[in-house]
């Protein structure tokens, strides 16, 4: 699974730059700057999430992205409409026949 600039800041796309500024504020501040209370080190991810900023917080770089991740959301949909075009209609399926007491009790019913 690939995650976006949106998702490190836990975002939705299209949130405005207060909103931005405030994710990227908290976030910092949830994970320590880089470090957990037992020591795992979290510098990649802060790098990732410093990145995200960078792109997001800048109206032009955020343009870019944006246009980046439509192109390949619908390349990924041509992809999958492609995939599922090629598969094999469904097999006819085949309906058993009635029984004729269940038939009968059916019609008498519906009468």
């Amino acid at each position: 699974m690939s995650y976006t600039y949106y998702d490190y800041l836990e975002l939705a796309p299209g949130a405005p730059p207060a909103r931005i500024e405030t994710a990227y504020a908290q976030i910092l501040e949830r994970f320590g700057y880089g470090v957990t209370e037992s020591g795992q080190d979290l510098s990649n991810l802060v790098r990732l999430i410093h990145a995200a900023y960078d792109v997001l917080s800048n109206p032009e770089s955020r343009r870019r992205y944006d246009a980046q991740l439509e192109r390949e959301a619908a390349m990924a949909d041509a992809e999958l409409k492609g995939l599922l075009d090629q598969q094999a209609p469904w097999p006819m399926r085949r309906v058993q026949d009635v029984p004729v007491a269940l038939a009968s009790a059916l019609a008498s019913m519906a009468a």
